[in-house]
């Protein structure tokens, strides 16, 4: 976004006064920049099969905050197009954000959603209230209708730890629709195409006063019912050591689950398996 190429000076642009939003900044002055505004040849549709779509991303909270996790796998009809997908990233530093969906548009709204949190905090001097994080997403998604309408929809998940909530309640998600409409969800959710089968299994196993591990075996037990009944979604890859990604949130800030953490709690839960193919019916004390 350089301003005059044969002196290297910024453009008239960036010295005009203006409101805290980046993507108003881009809307106004380098509309082509923005993903939500680059048109698609007509008649192109996400039935064609052209456009890798990613699948399945939950979360829910627990006794310190807030877990979010996902598969690996996006699909491109019934191609694997990419089996080490992340489709779970920080936002800042309180906040992260998960999708499902054309993996492509997915991408660059996640980056300009992490710019847009930053471009705010530098220019008020705050950071933003988690509900104004909510909206700023929303207003994203909104901007991507035409999209969506074409079978191109972006699903995103979006958990934070918010300090000025109850204690026990610190931890928040919420989800969104294709046209933005925006939904808080009470103790866990999920996304994408195998969410149904996920929701099932967080509905047996998920406790309010979860350990860390519990909630991430619990999160991990979820993802494997749901690649076990949805051929979108990738279970554990034990031989290529591809496993989901599991981050937390706590008064602490984000946190990815380190690689070995994740590689023993998927272990244990596959070996736990091979007795119990269904996995545990009551609670994750099952799984121990």
């Amino acid at each position: 976004m350089a301003g005059n190429e044969s002196d290297g000076r910024l453009a008239e642009e960036f010295f005009t006064p203006g409101n805290s939003s980046f993507t108003d900044f881009l809307a106004a002055h380098r509309p082509a920049l923005l993903p939500t505004r680059r048109p698609f040849p007509d008649g192109v549709t996400a039935a064609d099969g052209q456009f890798p779509h990613g699948t399945t991303v939950l979360a829910l909270t627990y006794g310190d905050g807030v877990l979010i996790a996902g598969d690996r796998r996006a699909t491109m009809g019934n191609v694997i197009a990419q089996r080490d997908l992340e489709k779970v990233h920080p936002a800042d530093d309180y906040t992260a954000v998960a999708f499902a969906g054309t993996v492509g548009l997915a991408v660059d709204m996640v980056k300009l959603y992490q710019v847009e949190l930053t471009h705010f905090e530098k220019i008020e001097g705050i950071p933003m209230t988690l509900n104004a994080k909510a909206t700023r997403l929303a207003g994203l998604i909104r901007q991507n209708l035409g999209q969506a309408m074409q079978g191109l929809a972006v699903v995103p998940l979006l958990v934070g730890y918010d300090p000025t909530a109850p204690e026990g309640a610190k931890g928040r998600i919420f989800t969104f629709d294709v046209v933005g409409g925006t939904y808080e969800k009470p103790d866990f959710h999920a996304e994408g195409s195998g969410s149904p089968y996920a929701r099932g299994a967080l509905k047996k196993l998920y406790r309010r006063d979860m350990s860390r591990r519990d909630a991430a075996l619990t999160a991990l037990q979820a993802l494997y019912d749901a690649a076990d009944d949805d051929s979108a979604t990738g279970g554990p890859d034990i031989n290529r050591r591809i496993f989901p990604i599991v981050s937390i949130i706590t008064e602490n800030g984000f946190e990815r689950l380190p690689e070995p953490e994740t590689e023993a709690l998927t272990r244990e839960m596959v070996a736990q398996r091979q007795n119990q193919p269904d996995g545990p019916t009551v609670s994750p004390a099952a799984t121990t």
